[in-house]
């Protein structure tokens, strides 16, 4: 992995999660400390800050790409290094009479449906304020963002195995970094927090039973001598979406921005724009036998996110809008150009009957 992404180490964990968390380890951040970050992605990317006691600090997103805005990254890092009243209207709500208590550490984009973050100026933003950036590709292996491979643009990257992801272990992750000092001390963390010169139960700090195992990475070598195979078939099916859906008024493809130069198709969204219904449009596919997501539901409007930190709506339209309207179809490589034009029949059917209602 480390190899195919240009990345000095590759350090093999049990998932993507585990992945992420070690990364927020490595930056040091702790109690109160402020990572910038996506509510529009998979909860376990801000979950992984609050293992460390940190505060996810949610930006709004491009609604091309339903990736983090990178000029929002660069206005909130200008106003939390300001401090003061400036800072505080980017804290959740349940924080603002409190204000910040820890430092601002880390930007955590999200390459979300197989699409790089526009990384360059966040890349800016976090040398400008020495802040370290976690790359979450987990849903980006083998993506190119101006011809750079997806996981090799921060100081750390994150990929996933999980049986949905482009290659699979099974349950799995990596974590590609060029730092020789969180190499060791991820390679320490994920076992138990042993080091390489630790006898077998000498334990140098806390660490975590994150390991990848030796069958799952046996699997994982076996995918990668297949990857641009399985790319290239993921890519294909999503090209038949795009023909087949292309010019419906109501159902929105997929846009991949001129900084993406790869695309590696991780899942295929649509959004279902008004008058239909995202939900009823599932009901009906639903009814048919076809399978359908929304994708995603904000991070901010989940349960736990509400109660901890007082998010309510409104509070990030665009990602709000992403979630009431996105759609996730059926998508896999091993897909036929009979069974898109399948889903997408029925697809196009249940739009067209919404809009009649």
């Amino acid at each position: 992995i480390s190899a195919y992404v240009g990345r000095a180490y590759g350090v093999g964990v049990n998932s993507g999660t585990s992945g992420l968390h070690l990364a927020v380890i490595a930056a040091g951040v702790g109690d109160g400390d402020l990572v910038l970050t996506t509510p529009f992605s998979f909860i376990a990317s801000s979950n992984c800050i609050l293992y460390e006691r940190g505060v996810p600090v949610f930006i709004d997103v491009d609604r091309r790409t339903g990736n983090i805005d990178p000029a929002l990254v660069s206005e909130a890092a200008d106003d939390l290094a300001r401090g003061g009243e400036a800072a505080r209207r980017w804290l959740p709500p349940a924080l603002r009479e409190v204000g910040v208590t820890g430092r601002l550490r880390a930007i955590l984009p999200v390459d979300a449906f197989g699409q790089p973050a526009d990384m360059d100026p966040i890349v800016q933003t976090a040398q400008r304020y020495g802040l370290y950036v976690i790359e979450d590709s987990c849903e980006a292996l083998g993506a190119e963002y101006k011809g750079r491979p997806a996981g090799s643009l921060g100081d750390v990257g994150v990929f996933a195995f999980y049986p949905n992801k482009q290659i699979t272990t099974g349950e799995g992750g990596m974590i590609v970094t060029d730092r020789d000092d969180w190499n060791a001390l991820f390679r320490s963390l994920r076992n138990q927090g042993r080091d390489v010169f630790d006898a077998w139960l000498n334990h140098t700090r806390l660490g975590y039973n994150y390991r990848l195992d030796e069958m799952s990475a046996a699997l994982g070598l076996a995918q990668m001598e297949r990857i641009d195979e399985l790319l290239a078939k993921r890519a294909q099916v999503a090209a038949w979406y795009n023909e087949r859906l292309a010019g419906q008024e109501l159902i929105e493809t997929p846009v991949v921005a001129p900084e993406t130069t790869r695309m590696s198709w991780f899942v295929y969204v649509v959004r279902i724009l008004p008058p239909a219904q995202r939900d009823a449009v599932m009901a009906r596919l639903d009814a048919q036998g076809i399978p359908s997501r929304p994708y995603f539901t904000p991070i901010h409007l989940q349960p736990f996110y509400r109660e901890r930190f007082g998010y309510g709506d409104g509070d990030f339209p665009v990602t709000e809008e992403l979630g009431r309207v996105s759609l996730a179809l059926p998508f896999s490589s091993v897909m036929t150009q009979e069974q898109v034009d399948q889903v997408c029949e029925a697809l196009i059917e249940a739009v067209n009957s919404e809009r009649g209602h």
